[in-house]
């Protein structure tokens, strides 16, 4: 076993750790970031015209997690046997410098303010009773005034188009109504409407919603951001998701953060290392680093560190957690320890709607981020009360490019036939004269749907794989055919010569063969009490105070918006008070 020594240790090279890398550096520490994938820069993976092609980009997963290494099991509820995910289908998470954050859209919300406090808001308005039981309902322990620089930061080194509504408040332009307000502008103008979008944003007003452009991290206009690196103009390709962007106009880490980190000689970048554990000492109150395993050589190295970052993608994060001993592990029965509790996830349906003949979407334009949604029905926009479930979801048009070999699985819709001529007619029909609309909800935490270690099954490495149980409660189900009904108005001012409203039906369970979301949160939330949170405000370890766990692992419940951009948030809100007032007395920052 080797043993070497660093200041800091960021595990995961996505969003997170790369922010938090670019940030302890600045610090004036030496940080090293381990990496399981390889290394993955824009000018060889974003090489055109190979990175646009769908076969090997889509269908092969090339920028995916390698399943056969190590995954997940899954099951519906606690009296079932999990199985492994083997084959990508419902979330993609991302492998190699980048991770998920490399093969994103690119859409790019703040947070609803009233979603930090959720718990709070709804026993304010609706009574504790109107909470289901057995529904894990729980705040953050930070508002959105405390994280609205941050928000503003990431925007920044993002590049992200936009169109504000309230700045500073007043209003500054024709954005999103429900947004909280804003201390700045995007830097970039909002991004075109394509015709989808725009003519469901002519229908969507006609019906008395409130549409507007997406946040999209596609750059607008050519931009240089704060690290000095730049963004070139988006061309509507429609290869985001999934896709090392070629024109350098989707941001990611590779593109927005990595080319000046790289340059910074505290900064260390080892690829092909996953790590096993985070070393802790013999009373289990502090990390003395990482035992990872080099995949090159096959050998264990001991690397030790002062602080250690965990920032891989969410439910890595829960796993090493587990594996390494730090916090307690959750209990469904008992209802106790908090390390797997509270894992949610997102739901999303899709309806279409097919237009005249005359009317052509040209599917194949696209950009990730770009689209048109309103919010009328999202997080606390409207009244609950009647209606007796608990979150929302924004509606929306994201034409982001649809590609053949999708369209051709996809198939037609509708009751067009599965085979032959019939289908052929009608999936070309759905391709250039039909758009979808998103209804792209919030999913809640429940006593019964968590995380833990699986007892059978290991990975490549030996170790439990982690297990997931999940599937739809009634609360989501209810929202989701709620919040869909109200798309039916927008369908018919459309003038759709037919149309197909997507919903989840009663006692419909989680299935994994149908992509669904990549946008997996919890397990290790943050919060006030460390009986129901594994991580404080500042997301630092309640039980090992030189840890610091970043990433969607920390959302209590699931929100109606993207991740990413709450994501950043909190990374660029621990990494200023870790340097701020951590580093100058390291130890806890909350007391229990």
């Amino acid at each position: 076993m080797t043993t070497k020594k660093t200041d800091a240790i960021v595990i995961g090279a996505g969003w997170a750790g790369s922010i938090l890398a670019k940030e302890l550096t600045e610090a004036g520490l030496s940080v090293t970031i381990l990496e399981r994938g390889e290394d993955r820069a824009t000018a060889v993976e974003g090489d055109y015209p190979t990175s646009i092609d769908e076969l090997r980009g889509a269908i092969r997963h090339r920028l995916f997690q390698n399943l056969s290494q190590s995954t997940v099991t899954i099951r519906n509820t606690t009296d079932q046997v999990a199985v492994p995910y083997r084959r990508l289908a419902a979330f993609l998470p991302g492998e190699g410098v980048g991770g998920a954050g490399l093969h994103w859209s690119g859409v790019h919300f703040r947070v609803a303010p009233d979603d930090l406090a959720l718990r709070t808001n709804v026993i304010a308005k609706y009574g504790k009773n109107f909470i289901p039981e057995g529904m894990n309902l729980q705040d953050y322990d930070v508002t959105y005034e405390e994280l609205e620089p941050f928000f503003d930061k990431a925007e920044k080194v993002f590049g992200t188009s936009g169109e504000p509504y309230t700045i500073k408040g007043k209003v500054a332009g024709t954005g999103n109504p429900f947004a909280p307000d804003r201390s700045d502008a995007f830097p970039l103008p909002a991004m075109k409407d394509v015709y989808s979008a725009s003519i469901f944003k002519k229908a969507a007003a006609n019906v008395g919603y409130h549409p507007y452009s997406l946040p999209a991290a596609n750059a607008s206009a050519q931009y240089t951001n704060p690290y000095g690196v730049q963004m070139g103009p988006c061309n509507f390709c429609g290869y985001c998701s999934g896709y090392d962007c070629y024109m350098y106009s989707k941001a990611s880490p590779n593109v927005n953060i990595l080319p000046a980190l790289r340059q910074d000689p505290k900064f260390t970048l080892i690829t092909k290392a996953h790590v096993l554990k985070v070393d802790l000492d013999s009373d289990g109150k502090k990390a003395t680093g990482v035992t990872y395993l080099d995949l090159r050589t096959n050998q264990e190295v001991q690397l030790k560190a002062d602080l250690v970052i965990i920032s891989a993608f969410q439910f890595h994060n829960v796993h090493l957690m587990l594996l390494s001993g730090i916090g307690e592990p959750y209990d469904p029965v008992k209802n106790t320890g908090t390390i797997g509790r509270n894992f949610v996830y997102q739901t999303i349906t899709t309806s279409r709607a097919w237009l005249p003949s005359k009317q052509y979407t040209n599917l194949f334009v696209g950009a990730g981020g770009a689209g048109v949604a309103i919010d009328d029905f999202n997080s606390m926009n409207f009244d609950h009360g009647p209606l007796g479930f608990v979150g929302g979801s924004p509606v929306w048009v994201n034409q982001a490019g649809v590609k053949p070999i999708a369209a051709a699985i996809g198939g037609p819709g509708g009751k067009a036939p599965t085979w032959g001529e019939g289908y052929k007619d009608a999936m070309v029909e759905t391709y250039r004269h039909s758009l979808t609309i998103d209804a792209h909800g919030s999913n809640m935490a429940y006593r019964d749907i968590y995380l833990d270690l699986d007892p059978t099954y290991k990975n490549a490495y030996g170790q439990p794989l982690l297990r997931m149980t999940f599937t739809w409660k009634d609360n989501d189900i209810r929202m989701n055919q709620y919040v869909v009904s109200k798309i039916e108005p927008i369908m018919k001012e459309l003038g759709a010569t037919r149309y197909a409203l997507g919903t989840l039906h009663a006692n419909d369970v989680f299935d994994t063969r149908r992509y669904q979301t990549t946008h997996l949160g919890g397990g290790a939330v943050m919060g006030a009490d460390p009986k129901t949170s594994a991580i404080n405000r500042y997301l630092q370890s309640w039980d090992v105070s030189n840890v610091f766990v970043i990433g969607a692992s920390a959302f209590p419940q699931g929100m109606g918006y993207n991740p990413t951009g709450m994501v950043a948030a909190l990374a660029y809100w621990a990494a200023y008070h870790i340097r701020t007032t951590y580093l100058k007395n390291p130890g806890p920052m909350v007391q229990a």
